[in-house]
């Protein structure tokens, strides 16, 4: 019957991709042994997915949290060594493992480095990696080993005893001699990096990578070398990318986010985006201000001026509630918002002309000139933000999870909305989809004014899936009472908290909605309140707890992190990070306390995974290549 099935498959089309693939498996040896490895792969335990998001450029935080994986780390060499070694024995083998180098100096300095000490550490090490390699194929691990010591690594990692101790004797004398020829310094370096790659087989950041914090530049670098990450675009990521496009509202609102928040080293330092056009500017526009604080003002004119130039374009985006330079009465001090006049705290606009409020002047059009032209011209922003698309998108379907930063637009029935395009009306996926391939289009395409706006309006647009907020950045910055600085969130907001919509939601991604998650960002959880990162039965998770150090008052805490390993899926909240000094110099690790609230009843394997699922496809080719090879239909070629 199974060879009636597969002979059933043979037709012209596919022996023609048949052939194809017997120039990679040319004999029925080498067909035969790779399905026997790939049977064997989907028997192994899933490796651990680690969840984050909101990371806001507060790299140390992040670059911790990365390195101990969430705390795994600690719960290996907690499960290794709980019964031969004190707290503190471990957790000086967990700092060792986050950072090996800086570690190993501190202890040069402090004179603690012997043979008998790295005689140990080198043991301990091994043992923790060999741990961590159980789950995958030695192929994998073999991949994952730095290339410097890989036959090497690779021989302690598969130690065995034998009846003589042979082995074991063979592998003493390697670790002797690691230490006699004064290589073990780079060889605990070596075994901590193939320990920190194997404790997490897949990295998803969940959007929001920029903005707040200084250092977003040196994430991308360090999330550009890893060996398995996908990225859910944010909406201050998606704001970065339309910079990067020359949308001029987005680099407008670029420096003013950085400005605010004295962050303007990552524009000179890291992207070499010069701020003396605007700034000489600004000095001698609003001569009475600080000079930062000129800056922020002139910035801010320009973007409101920006802003509804694009709004007037697009009377779809239905924004016109955004137009309030126009709505300012500056003798008497007033803007009309609605229906009501408010009280202005500032009413010096020399460069607004109130019948023609949102036309730069000349010397703001060269001002925006000049940082667009900076903005283009970036090499390393442009490096980034193509990293940003190829392993990006607005929202991902994994193993039976969707991810994505913000939200699906829903209306106050709870029926999908989303933005009328011509004669079509884009909602749920289909919107989100639609939202991907504009912003790829904008980035890769040749210039279109159209998609080049929607970059915008993916940042702060009324319907953005990116931001889920009708934003009042004009309110916020120039009004007086602070009631009107509310910014109504989507009516998602209020309809994930219940199952049936979670489900609803899962169902029009094509996932089963009573296995699959949401995991989402975007929204601090207000930790210290009471607020609870799980929603709707668990069908929903929301994994930004606080990173940002600006939102931890509110949060309470210092972010959520999500592990999804072959066990089930737990929730990590962490405590404020102090510094990377604090922990080498005390082993003081970041507090997180771990909440299981899903455990599989049978362990979760790669054959129930995506990965799984391309295994069985590619199983069942080669089972064809096999049965075209013994039917004579392919000839058999030799193997290399």
């Amino acid at each position: 019957m199974e060879q009636d099935r597969l002979l059933n498959q043979l037709m012209d089309e596919k022996l023609r991709y048949l052939r194809l693939l017997a120039e990679k498996y040319p004999s029925i040896p080498s067909v035969c042994r790779e399905i026997i490895n790939l049977k064997a792969i989907l028997n192994l335990p899933k490796g651990t997915e680690h969840f984050m998001s909101d990371i806001h450029g507060e790299y140390e935080a992040f670059y911790h949290i990365l390195n101990n994986a969430a705390g795994v780390i600690k719960e290996k060499v907690d499960l290794l060594f709980s019964q031969r070694l004190s707290e503190q024995d471990r957790q000086e083998i967990c700092t060792l493992v986050y950072y090996p180098e800086e570690k190993i100096k501190l202890l040069k300095r402090q004179n603690i480095m012997t043979p008998y000490w790295y005689k140990t550490n080198l043991k301990n090490l091994t043992e923790l990696a060999k741990l961590l390699s159980s789950k995958y194929t030695r192929s994998k691990v073999r991949k994952a080993i730095p290339a410097e010591f890989s036959f090497i690594i690779d021989e302690l990692l598969h130690a065995q005893p034998d009846e003589d101790n042979n082995q074991l004797v063979y592998h003493e004398k390697i670790i002797e001699t690691i230490i006699d020829i004064e290589s073990a310094d780079a060889f605990i370096e070596a075994l901590c990096r193939l320990i920190k790659r194997l404790a997490v087989d897949r990295l998803h950041i969940v959007g929001d990578i920029y903005d707040r914090g200084p250092k977003a530049d040196k994430i991308m670098d360090l999330l550009s070398t890893h060996h398995s990450v996908d990225i859910e675009w944010g909406n201050h990521d998606i704001l970065w990318m339309g910079a990067a496009c020359g949308n001029e509202a987005c680099i407008a609102n670029v420096l003013r986010n950085n400005i605010k928040y004295n962050n303007i080293q990552i524009l000179e330092n890291s992207y070499a985006i010069s701020l003396r056009a605007l700034t000489l500017f600004a000095e001698h526009t609003y001569a009475g201000l600080s000079p930062m604080d000129a800056a922020l003002k002139a910035i801010s004119i320009i973007l409101f001026k920006l802003e509804g130039q694009i709004i007037m374009r697009h009377p779809e985006y239905d924004m016109k509630d955004r137009l309030l330079l126009d709505k300012m009465d500056l003798e008497r001090g007033v803007v009309r918002i609605g229906d009501r006049e408010y009280e202005l705290n500032d009413t010096y606009f020399p460069t607004v002309d109130k019948d023609n409020a949102y036309v730069l002047t000349n010397e703001e059009q060269d001002v925006i000139d000049d940082l667009r032209t900076a903005f283009m011209n970036s090499h390393m922003l442009k490096k980034h933000v193509r990293f940003l698309y190829e392993k990006g998108n607005i929202y991902l379907c994994y193993n039976d999870n969707l991810l994505f930063h913000g939200c699906i637009p829903m209306d106050e029935n709870g029926d999908f909305d989303g933005m009328r395009i011509g004669d079509t009306m884009y909602r749920g996926k289909e919107y989100m989809d639609y939202a991907c391939k504009t912003a790829r289009r904008a980035f890769f395409d040749t210039y279109n004014q159209s998609n080049n706006d929607f970059m915008w309006y993916l940042w702060c647009g009324k319907n953005s899936p990116l931001s889920g907020r009708n934003m009042k950045t004009f309110e916020r910055t120039f009004v007086v009472d602070k009631s009107t600085y509310d910014e109504p969130k989507n009516p998602y907001y209020r309809f994930y908290q219940q199952e049936k919509y979670c489900r609803k939601i899962l169902h029009e991604f094509g996932l089963d909605s009573s296995i699959s998650h949401i995991i989402n960002g975007h929204t601090p959880i207000k930790v210290a309140k009471g607020e609870s990162p799980l929603k709707a039965n668990n069908r929903l998770i929301v994994i930004d707890g606080g990173f940002c150090r600006a939102y931890q008052k509110t949060t309470g805490i210092a972010g959520y992190t999500l592990i999804y390993n072959s066990h089930g899926m737990r929730l990590k909240a962490h405590q404020p990070f102090e510094s990377v000094a604090k922990v080498l110099a005390e082993n003081k690790d970041i507090e997180s306390t771990s909440n299981f609230f899903e455990t599989e009843s049978d362990r979760v394997m790669v054959k129930d995974t995506d990965s799984g699922k391309v295994i069985h496809d590619t199983i069942n080719d080669l089972e064809l290549l096999l049965l075209a090879y013994r039917r004579g239909l392919i000839s058999v070629g030799k193997e290399l």
